[in-house]
């Protein structure tokens, strides 16, 4: 058996009296590609913060690459982590947001290549070259020069990709990457998150909205109810024969939204 590169197990996240996640327990396994589909506030994004520790579990654990992510042992017990502990877990993982949050006044180059040099100490001539790769895989090569504010919506979601990947992250993670993108921009970004599923082994977690892209993108799905996995499998079976009468709810009116 290959070990899961990301566990979790019976994991609850509250804020106050709202239970957001409910005593969840999944794995992925090295590679895969999963879909998290569902209504709005039915935890799919708390997953993903979770994973980047920009939420803290309410109870439950969950491991990434065969570690604890939010405890360390210390003798037959475990504690919660230190920060040294989560910021080595942290640059395991890569995240691309629904908002693109990049620097403003930096190019789109130094976007790409100012993670690298500040947390992993890569020398500037071999950063830009990475960038440079990156920009290129991205289709964007030639805007490397450019400020933000001189790219469309989709160019800038495609930048804020090859920052993820800069830091070669073994595990990447989408948040409704298209949601804040006009219509006719979406289909840019997800031509590169096809090639990305295509052409590496990264495990990848995605949130989204787009039925058509999921079916196509996913190894398995998993479709959640307020805080619930209620149903999961590979993507044929969700999309053209769901078994439960809440998925079949949810994708009869999304599918016909489109």
């Amino acid at each position: 058996m290959v070990q899961p590169i990301i566990k979790l197990d019976h994991v609850s996240k509250r804020f106050g009296e709202l239970v957001v996640l409910d005593d969840l327990t999944f794995d992925v396994q090295p590679g895969e590609k999963i879909a998290l589909i569902g209504p709005s506030g039915s935890g799919k994004t708390t997953i993903l913060r979770l994973l980047m520790t920009l939420e803290t579990l309410s109870g439950g654990h969950i491991e990434v690459d065969g570690e604890q992510l939010f405890h360390v042992s210390k003798g037959d017990r475990l504690v919660p982590a230190d920060e040294a502990h989560l910021h080595r877990m942290r640059a395991k993982i890569g995240m691309v947001f629904q908002h693109f949050n990049l620097f403003p006044h930096k190019s789109v180059l130094d976007n790409v290549t100012l993670a690298p040099m500040l947390t992993q100490g890569v020398k500037r001539p071999d950063a830009e070259k990475r960038g440079m790769e990156l920009l290129d895989m991205v289709g964007l090569a030639e805007k490397a020069k450019a400020m933000p504010s001189q790219l469309s919506g989709g160019q800038k979601q495609r930048v804020a990709i090859a920052r993820a990947l800069a830091l070669q992250p073994k595990i990447m993670l989408f948040d409704e990457v298209t949601s804040a993108l006009d219509p006719e921009l979406v289909e840019e970004v997800l031509n590169v998150m096809r090639l990305l599923a295509s052409e590496t082994d990264m495990t990848m977690l995605l949130v989204t909205h787009e039925m058509n892209f999921a079916r196509d993108f996913a190894d398995r799905v998993l479709f959640f109810d307020r805080g619930s996995i209620v149903e999961s499998g590979p993507p044929d079976d969700i999309f053209t024969n769901p078994h439960h009468e809440r998925t079949q709810g949810f994708l009869r009116k999304v599918l016909a939204a489109r």
